[in-house]
């Protein structure tokens, strides 16, 4: 049990500096011993709070053009994940999460390389987004998301509010979906109302943290700690 705090207030404290990779984190911590299947739920009752307070505090940040194609490419994917999700072997789906923790670890470091501001693409909006769907109905990762959004906002806190945005929508929709599929249990539930302090002390360490501490240094230790659980999650399952 006390991994699962440990899980939580780090996958947060994250999501506090950064506004992304809280599963990520959640997920790499806890694959190791935990089910899939069990880490979803949890997390994404644990994500909806929080995710609220980040867009609440980024409301006059955020921008339609940005939040609402992306909500709808989201969706479009969560629906594939979801059912993934109850009838895939958990190993394989450790392995895919190791690949896609090192795939956007190694974004950011691009874009941290070439800090541009890019161009909207409809048609790697819809591929990211689906993806992205994907990815969340499956194991809550919306990660690829923030890769593509870091590349056309001028700041940390638009991305944080932007993101979180999408982030609140989708994980209502997934809770719905979650709930029909039978994929919540009165375990899942408890732990979430357990968690929930840890979650939320660590929201607002990193909150509080991101305002003092230089966003390159920050963002350097994300990646790092990203590509080093990606290899982890990848060696362990294959």
């Amino acid at each position: 049990m006390a991994l699962w705090y440990i899980a939580a207030f780090c996958a947060y404290f994250v999501k506090g500096l950064c506004g992304f990779a809280n599963t990520l984190v959640l997920t790499a911590i806890l694959s190791f011993g935990v089910d899939n299947i069990e880490i979803s739920p949890v997390e994404l009752l644990l994500g909806i709070p929080m995710n609220a307070v980040m867009a609440w505090r980024g409301r006059r940040r955020l921008q339609a053009s940005i939040v609402a194609p992306l909500i709808c490419y989201v969706l479009s994917g969560n629906i594939v994940g979801t059912v993934m999700l109850k009838n895939i072997n958990a190993a394989p789906i450790r392995a895919l999460c190791g690949f896609v923790v090192m795939a956007v670890a190694l974004e950011m470091l691009a874009c941290t390389l070439r800090p541009r501001r890019a161009k909207q693409s409809k048609a790697v909006l819809a591929i990211i987004g689906v993806a992205s769907g994907v990815c969340c109905g499956l194991f809550g990762i919306g990660a690829l998301l923030a890769a593509y959004i870091g590349r056309i906002t001028d700041d940390s806190e638009t991305l944080k509010a932007n993101i979180s945005a999408v982030f609140v929508v989708e994980n209502a929709f997934r809770v719905c979906l979650y709930a029909i599929l039978g994929v919540f249990t009165v375990h899942s539930l408890h732990m979430a109302a357990l968690l929930l302090p840890a979650g939320g002390v660590g929201l607002l360490a990193g909150i509080l943290s991101g305002k003092k501490l230089d966003e390159r240094v920050v963002k350097t230790i994300v990646i790092m700690l990203l590509l080093v659980s990606g290899v982890a999650l990848i060696a362990m399952n294959i």
